[in-house]
């Protein structure tokens, strides 16, 4: 049996294989997701031909709180994110609880989402017909394979990620290359990239600030990483290039999808549908064999699933450690090395949202509104910590950024953005549910405690 590393109360730790360039893919990947595959037609319904900008802007508010994050992970490496920082800035259980359950929130109903997504892909691609319920137990399939990589090793899952991220990268590079390559052809019109179009009455700004609500969407996964701080090599050196650069570099792929999009596709017509890239490249190059894109699809649906649970099992390990959830599910394998109770317990979760809440969908914008709070708060957390003082050198953010990250992230949530209500329903009956769970919680530790 391998050796294994143990740490303060003789429990062994998480198994340090992430380097920069597994850390890179990793943020890569976890950005790219799903969401510009559908968001761009949405964020084009809204502003016309400068799709772009909403991107543009977006990468900037999320430059602003990953500054913050980069402080904080560079500070602090360990497990749990913005949990964590939320514990030991305000030190509030309460406040922690509710953090740590929006952030795992998010993830799972990502995760839940992604695989519902593989599975209608995987049904529709071979022509199978399951029934109502078929869909739903083969997404249920999927989380029970995701949760074997995942307790398998993170050496394992993030080889996985590797793959998955290649492959999705391959599929907007795909879009970028067919869109320049109609342009330097004399396809398509260049111009509208330039034109703004918007409902007549509602001016220019707030057509924006909806679209960038939007956009914002497809920047947010560079958080998850932070989660992953225990699992890799020398964080405190590591993260600020990496994870800077991994922003940048999805940053430009989605303003030149964006771009090449609309040079092919009028504004009006991407904004239809489900599909906008797929218009996309059955104008650039209509004999591209179309099947192909709908499995690289796949393969970006099962890398953000696996992505959202590493990161939400994590989440759920480092909040054990740090005595705000029950001690049970801080326990880690002695010979895998990954905290396979958190594993069990957050996979059951999906399997529930799949079961029970599979057709809600606005759980999608829900997350990415508590998010958006969650963010905030890391903003204002990151400031308040500067009084506590560590003895290794760890990344600065000049002090304006999470002042503006704090503020930026506060208006995009609020409801003058053009947010779809419903969205404030849900999000005040998860936080209404993670209230309750925190009272039971409570009384479970209160109960051991004693028992001890």
């Amino acid at each position: 049996m391998q050796n294994v590393t143990k740490e303060k109360g003789d429990r062994p730790e998480l198994k340090r294989v992430m380097g920069p360039g597994l850390l890179l893919l990793f943020i890569i990947g976890d950005i790219l997701g799903t969401g510009i595959y559908a968001l761009t037609g949405q964020v084009a319904a809204e502003v016309g031909g400068v799709v772009w900008l909403p991107f543009l802007i977006a990468f900037i508010v999320a430059l602003l709180t990953a500054c913050s994050y980069l402080e904080l992970v560079t500070k602090y490496p360990q497990a749990a994110g913005a949990a964590l920082y939320t514990h030991k800035a305000f030190g509030v259980h309460f406040i922690t609880f509710l953090v740590a359950f929006a952030v795992m929130s998010s993830g799972i109903t990502s995760a839940s989402t992604a695989s519902q997504a593989f599975a209608a892909n995987f049904t529709t691609s071979l022509g199978l017909d399951l029934g109502s319920w078929g869909v739903p137990l083969l997404a249920v399939g999927f989380i029970a394979l995701v949760a074997a990589v995942n307790f398998r090793g993170v050496g394992e899952s993030v080889k996985l990620n590797v793959l998955l991220t290649v492959v999705e990268l391959t599929g907007l590079l795909i879009i970028i290359g067919i869109g320049f390559w109609a342009i330097a052809g004399g396809q398509g019109d260049v111009s509208r990239a330039w034109t703004f179009s918007q409902p007549e009455g509602t001016g220019v700004f707030w057509p924006v600030i909806a679209a960038t609500t939007l956009a914002f969407f497809a920047m947010v996964g560079f958080e998850d990483s932070v989660n992953m701080a225990e699992e890799c090599k020398q964080p405190s050196r590591i993260f600020p290039k990496v994870l800077l650069g991994g922003l940048a570099i999805t940053g430009l792929i989605y303003i030149l999808v964006a771009i090449s999009a609309i040079t092919l596709v009028p504004a009006a017509e991407l904004g239809e549908g489900d599909t906008p890239l797929l218009k996309v490249i059955q104008a650039g190059a209509p004999n591209f064999p179309i099947g192909v894109f709908a499995v690289i699809t796949m393969f970006a649906v099962a890398n953000s699933a696996l992505i959202n649970m590493m990161m939400a099992s994590r989440l759920i390990y480092g909040m054990s450690r740090e005595g705000v959830l029950p001690d049970v599910l801080g326990k880690v394998h002695p010979e895998r090395r990954t905290p396979y109770v958190a594993i069990v317990f957050t996979s059951l979760l999906a399997v529930a949202l799949i079961v029970f809440a599979g057709g809600v969908k606005a759980l999608g914008g829900t997350t990415a509104l508590l998010l958006l709070c969650v963010f905030a708060i890391v903003n204002v957390a990151v400031l308040v910590l500067r009084k506590d003082k560590v003895e290794h050198r760890h990344f600065r953010t000049p002090t304006i950024l999470p002042v503006l990250g704090a503020i930026t992230c506060a208006f995009l949530a609020g409801p003058w953005t053009g947010r779809d209500p419903v969205q404030y329903v849900i999000a005040g009956a998860l936080l209404a549910f993670g209230t309750v769970l925190w009272f039971a919680t409570v009384q479970y530790m209160r109960t051991s405690n004693e028992a001890a």
